[in-house]
């Protein structure tokens, strides 16, 4: 390049001499203010003086441009060192978190922040080694700061909401969820944050609908929704429950009624519904619609509320052809020969319950079975054979008293509920009958 320059300087060296044997004139500059001089050139000189002092602006320019450039270069590379120092001292602070050594970790990416205070990735991963150490005052300072550095990351916001809902501060939680909401309409995670944190604030109105948007994502993505279906029918449920605790008794029969038109097997809608039937004073309606509700679902749960009312009612009568009618149409069914024995033992009619139940075939693993067996013996004074069949019981807590439970965890209770306590599922609980809910 040298060498180049050099050739170019001789050749126009050479050009401009042929230049001066030739034009030997001279010419007149007048120089304006401050000077006000006029000088008498000849026109090589000037030729070599406008040349010489284009060639000094033009090495200005040169020279500018290079150290501009040289500067930039020398911050892009001052930059360079930086970022890959905290990236390995973040990768380092990583390591120990894997290794479970927070202390550590927390040294490193405090010095991390020493050098860049709004590095946001180090401040989620202090908030999170605080969160861990139940410190949530200090994870809230981290996950703030974190969002403070990057408004709208959506780590940051989900950070902040997890956090607030582990509070208790829902309405926070939803603030920092529908943010995220505004900003990735469709985002299945924050949609079932929000489901969770309506949960909490028993919001089933609003909670219903989220479901509804969760159940469209989910199909959208090609995925099967028969566990969100089961899901939205326990939320319209317990919908319906809060409207009829309010006294909205005609809204709630609408929600159950829809409940059971789109899941005709969720048993807590029919129980619920016609206990919102008798609310209304609609007693003879509520039986009728629970006849028609035990053809749909074959549920035991159905019957023994009918038993319930019916007795109230001082019908038994009718009750009696309602078990026997079912009976006739399930003639294997243990479950139903049991109930309607417990009927005939509630009525006192006891020659008619023994000659139901004490057949020779009485299935194992059914302990209010022989517990009925062995009352209706004392009822006799057949001591002996009751004695005999007391014996074969087994944690039976009350008289005929028959427990509930929950067929998809197995958890049990004394009293029925729509949802289970432990799992969080609609529409398991059973009677606790003949080895219902084993798992």
């Amino acid at each position: 390049m040298g060498k180049f320059v050099v050739m170019i300087f001789i050749l126009v060296a050479i050009v401009l001499a042929l230049l001066a044997t030739s034009n030997t004139g001279t010419t007149t500059i007048s120089v304006p203010w401050p000077l006000n001089e006029v000088y008498t050139l000849s026109v090589i000189s000037l030729i070599i003086i406008s040349s010489a002092l284009g060639a000094i602006a033009v090495a200005l320019i040169m020279f500018v441009r290079d150290t501009k450039r040289m500067i930039v270069t020398y911050q892009f590379q001052k930059k360079r060192k930086r970022e890959e120092k905290l990236r390995n001292l973040y990768t380092k602070a990583m390591n120990s978190m894997l290794a479970d050594d927070n202390a550590e970790a927390r040294k490193i990416l405090e010095d991390i922040l020493k050098d860049e205070p709004a590095h946001t990735e180090a401040l989620m991963r202090l908030g999170a080694i605080a969160e861990k150490a139940n410190n949530n005052d200090e994870a809230h300072k981290f996950y703030k700061k974190a969002l403070m550095s990057a408004p709208g990351d959506l780590s940051a916001l989900f950070a902040m909401a997890s956090l607030s809902d582990k509070l208790g501060k829902w309405t926070d939680a939803i603030e920092y969820v529908d943010e995220i909401l505004q900003r990735d309409q469709g985002n299945l995670g924050a949609k079932l944050m929000k489901r969770s944190i309506l949960e909490h604030t028993a919001n089933w109105d609003e909670l219903v609908e989220v479901q509804k948007n969760i159940i469209k994502a989910e199909q959208k993505a090609g995925r099967d929704v028969g566990g969100e279906e089961e899901a939205l029918s326990g939320y319209r449920y317990e919908q319906g429950k809060a409207l009829l605790d309010s006294g909205q008794t005609e809204r709630a029969i609408k929600v159950f009624k829809g409940i059971i038109k789109s899941d005709d097997h969720f048993v807590p809608a029919y129980l619920a519904k016609a206990e919102a039937m008798l609310k209304s004073g609609n007693s003879e309606d509520a039986v009728s619609f629970l006849e028609n509700g035990y053809r749909n679902t074959l549920s035991s749960l159905i019957l023994a509320k009918i038993e319930d009312l019916l007795i109230k009612a001082g019908d038994p009568s009718r009750l009696i052809s309602i078990y026997r009618n079912a009976m006739a149409s399930a003639p294997q069914n243990q479950m139903l020969r049991f109930f309607l024995g417990k009927l005939y033992y509630r009525l006192e009619m006891v020659d008619d319950a023994l000659e139901l139940l004490d057949t020779g075939e009485i299935p194992e693993d059914f302990p209010q079975w022989n517990q009925l067996l062995g009352e209706l013996f004392l009822r006799r004074n057949n001591c002996e054979r009751a004695i005999e069949e007391f014996k074969k019981t087994i944690d039976f807590k009350k008289t005929l008293r028959v427990p509930y439970c929950c067929s998809s965890c197995g958890h049990q209770e004394e009293q029925w509920a729509g949802r289970c306590p432990e799992c969080g599922s609609w529409n398991t609980f059973e009677f606790k009958l003949h080895g219902t809910c084993k798992i």
